[in-house]
């Protein structure tokens, strides 16, 4: 990372940040969609039972790996001004965070996973797959939160091409593990979609276990010496942090909360094939969020970096890269999916019923990626700058005061059914995007008259 005042330089370093970031986004979320798919071949009640238990999974996984976004933009800001001593520090206290996080989490599901299973009123077999997948997962959380921290240790300074190889690296042993979990080769049990679930964990330590090693190893980063000299948690820095880190998990959650609402809702409401249907179009489109989410991850870092040393006019530019990076490569990917969702669709069941509702909802589901490119890059800028209390609010009251209530609206009391909740996840995410373009004007306007960290 480095300040310039040459727009083909700054174009040239973000998109130096950004393709690392973003071939790791789609290779990291492949894990949970190889899941899906080779669990659908498996049968459909292991397609709905991974499914459902994905749906608790991805808004407590996201939220707590929101929590520790923090270490982006903190550290971005440090090395902005020039502050490389307090690296150190500031990564072990986050590691700290993950591992009381993951504690707090253990604790969760055992107390409340099954009561919350049984409230849905599932049919037993795909009830046991749900449960045993997330318990096979939840052998993978410690890792998976540790392997975050240092993650956003590195790419906060711009190396994000060490990640990619370390998911490059991982993803085809997930593919291996799964294989071998879920269709019981190789001598080991056929677990079916339970498998997947282990198997995703397996993966998430062998992942902590490379990037670890890439922190001792490679030269720009075992300088900070992240793994010497422990110092104790401070109470000072672990509420910097959490102040930080907990309004964008907040956010994050929030955002993925209503898609897994709606996945419950339509457990309760619909049949399993309905499921299946409803789960093949979220797995699918969130790999396409995978592009606007990575932008939204380079723009924390050089936003964060430009605001740490003053220079707003370069945020500004920034900013700009950004948001036609975003729309440009969702109306590609939307294209895509429009003339190819019938095979998209075969890719993930043989089942011609569960094929005939999972094509129209596809097209529902293209309205809605433009709105969510457009919140993703923003929060992503507002991140950077560390604001981060005032967009939660927003988001809480676009994802779900308006956009699951409409959905559910729609989807009861209206002859949409199930496309009733995509058309109210559209508006919510508009919404989204409204509040937090206003938002960021305000930041903006304010920060032009804010002294640099670099000359406090």
């Amino acid at each position: 990372m480095y300040h310039t005042d040459s727009k083909r330089e700054m174009y040239k370093q973000f998109i130096r940040i950004l393709w690392p970031i973003m071939i790791t986004q789609v290779l990291l979320y492949s894990m949970n969609l190889i899941d899906t798919m080779m669990s659908g071949r498996a049968g459909v009640e292991d397609l709905a039972g991974v499914a459902i238990g994905s749906s608790f999974w991805a808004p407590v996984s996201t939220g707590i790996n929101g929590i520790l976004l923090a270490v982006t933009a903190i550290i971005a800001q440090l090395l902005g001004a020039g502050q490389k001593d307090a690296v150190r520090h500031n990564v072990q206290q986050a590691i700290y965070i993950a591992a009381a996080l993951t504690v707090l989490i253990l604790l969760l599901g055992i107390f409340f996973l099954d009561n919350l299973l049984n409230v849905m009123g599932l049919e037993n077999s795909v009830h046991h797959i749900a449960y045993h997948y997330l318990v096979g997962l939840a052998t993978g959380i410690l890792p998976l939160f540790m392997f975050s921290v240092l993650r956003n240790f590195i790419d906060a300074q711009g190396f994000t091409r060490i990640s990619l190889y370390v998911i490059t690296t991982s993803l085809p042993l997930n593919i291996f593990f799964n294989y071998t979990l879920i269709f019981g080769n190789f001598g080991f049990p056929e677990l079916g979609g339970i498998g997947a679930g282990y198997a995703t964990a397996i993966t998430y330590w062998l992942m902590f276990l490379l990037i670890s090693l890439m922190v001792l190893r490679v030269a720009p980063l075992k300088e900070f010496y992240i793994f010497r000299g422990w110092s104790r948690p401070l109470l000072r820095t672990l509420r910097h942090h959490l102040a930080v880190g907990v309004p964008i998990g907040v956010l994050i959650f929030v955002e993925t909360s209503i898609f897994s609402m709606m996945t419950l809702l339509v457990g309760v409401m619909f049949t399993t094939n309905v499921i299946a249907a409803n789960q093949v179009v979220l797995n699918f489109t969130t790999m396409l969020f995978m592009l606007p989410l990575s932008i939204s991850m380079a723009m924390t870092i050089v936003i964060g970096f430009s605001a740490g040393g003053g220079r707003h006019e370069d945020a500004r530019r920034y900013k700009m890269m950004g948001i036609i990076s975003s729309l440009g490569l969702v109306g590609i990917a939307s294209i895509f999916l429009y003339f190819f969702r019938e095979p998209i669709s075969y890719l993930y069941t043989d089942d011609p019923e569960v094929v005939a509702v999972t094509m129209p909802l596809f097209l529902f589901a293209i309205i809605y990626q433009f709105s969510d490119a457009l919140q993703a890059t923003f929060q992503g800028i507002l991140r950077g700058y560390k604001d981060v209390v005032l967009p939660s609010v927003i988001a809480i009251v676009s994802y779900w005061f308006i956009g699951m209530v409409s959905g559910y609206v729609l989807a009861s009391r209206t002859e949409l059914g199930v496309y009733g909740f995509w058309i109210g996840i559209s508006i919510g995410l508009t919404s989204a995007a409204i509040g937090f373009y206003i938002r960021l004007k305000y930041i903006e306007h304010k920060n032009m008259f804010k002294v640099p960290q670099s000359a406090q």
